[in-house]
């Protein structure tokens, strides 16, 4: 006797055995994944395009972000006693008038006032932050520094 001259089962479910096809449902053997391609394969992860356009950029912390803590306009003081020799009040609105500091009326900055040398006159300043060295200089002269 051989295999084929065997009688057939008359249960349908025990005559054909069920192929095992696609795993994750219903869909046939490619279980709705289409047919080939990287999107068909197992651990495709494909990820939006802005996505990767956003990563590309350096992470910092704006685009127009300065610093929160504004830099003074330096000033030296031999230029404070070329421009005013016979000495007198320095306020912050007689150095923006002066033409030979770059003091942009739009900004608003501190003034400070930097630098060690001798003088022969006294100066009042008025409304600027003044270096320790200068202010030594300053009140060795006869001078005073107001706020």
């Amino acid at each position: 006797m051989q295999t084929h001259q065997l009688e057939k089962p008359n249960n349908k479910s025990l005559q054909k055995k069920k192929k095992r096809i696609g795993r994750g449902g219903k869909r046939g053997t490619y279980s709705g994944r289409g047919l080939k391609g990287q999107k068909s394969r197992a651990g495709a992860k494909i990820r939006p395009q802005i996505r990767e356009m956003v990563l590309k950029f350096p992470q910092k912390r704006g685009v127009y972000f300065g610093s929160l803590k504004k830099s003074p306009i330096v000033v030296k003081l031999k230029d404070i006693v070329a421009h005013f020799p016979e000495g007198g009040l320095i306020t912050p609105q007689k150095l923006k008038k002066i033409k030979g500091f770059k003091i942009a009326k739009s900004k608003r900055r501190p003034i400070k006032i930097l630098g060690a040398m001798p003088l022969s006159k006294s100066y009042i300043i008025n409304n600027c932050l003044v270096s320790q060295k200068a202010k030594e200089a300053i009140e060795k002269a006869g001078g005073r520094i107001e706020k």
